[in-house]
């Protein structure tokens, strides 16, 4: 059998750049064992495979290279990317994911993929674990949870950039992540992140579109704006345009084309 795989470099217009996933797009899901076994072999954040069901309208589930993610945004981003591309037509399409339910995405005309998402705003910790306080090298002024991760808040960008995660002490938090995050002390963004993920995918997330549900509620009431930027500060990095309505969290970006190649199974 052989499937054609492309991958994309998602919340960039630079290759090398962002936070590259792979893309399988199939008529039929293929067994969760070889989808794992392939996002294995691809070795990258996530692989995305997509069902078919019209030209506008599909299934998505991700994969990481040790586990099924329940939600990932650049992984949206790149599938929809891909999709766009075979149909310049196509305006709007519509995902489903069974843990997240109806996500549509549209193109916007000054060249973002937007991408509708749940509003998944943490709430405030009382008790920090150990394991995450262990983990981080500096101390966190606030921290909060949603259903993916730790949100550990950070008094300033030198912090975020500064913090050296222990995986191992991180891990004892599964099934959750953790992102560290502060306001921007650039005037192109408003906040800057960074995501670790040693129980669900790796050490550390170049650019994480689903963490921005969770971070565009919380800065948005600390900053009182509706419209953010928000840089992701991974080696890579990747900017996300973010806006909030209500129960929905909007995020954007670009995605350049790295590969189109075939698996053979």
């Amino acid at each position: 059998m052989e499937l054609q795989i492309n991958v994309i470099d998602a919340f960039t217009d630079e290759t090398f750049k962002g936070n590259p996933a792979a893309v399988i797009i199939t008529s039929d899901w293929l067994t969760t064992e070889l989808m794992q076994s392939i996002a294995i072999e691809n070795n990258l954040s996530e692989t995305a495979f997509v069902k078919q069901i019209n030209n506008q309208t599909y299934e998505i589930r991700w994969f990481s290279p040790i586990t099924e993610i329940d939600f990932c945004g650049h992984a949206t981003l790149a599938a929809s990317f891909v999709i766009f591309a075979k149909d310049n037509t196509i305006k709007e399409i519509n995902f489903f994911a069974k843990a997240v339910g109806d996500l549509s995405v549209t193109k916007t005309p000054d060249g973002l993929i937007q991408m509708c998402f749940p509003n998944k705003e943490p709430a405030v910790v009382n008790e920090i674990p150990e394991a995450l306080l262990n983990g981080l090298s500096i101390n966190p002024i606030d921290v909060l949870l949603n259903d993916q991760a730790y949100f550990v808040i950070y008094k300033n960008e030198s912090d975020v950039l500064a913090v050296i995660a222990n995986s191992d002490e991180l891990k004892q938090l599964a099934p959750y992540d953790v992102v560290v995050t502060s306001t921007s002390t650039s005037t192109e963004f408003d906040f800057v992140s960074r995501y670790f993920w040693p129980a669900n995918g790796g050490d550390e997330d170049p650019v994480t579109g689903s963490i921005h549900t969770g971070l565009m509620p919380y800065w948005s009431k600390k900053l009182n704006k509706t419209d953010l930027i928000a840089y992701q500060a991974s080696k890579r990095g990747g900017k996300l345009m973010c806006r909030i309505e209500g129960d929905k969290v909007y995020i954007s970006g670009k995605a350049v084309q790295y590969l189109t190649g075939t698996v053979t199974v």
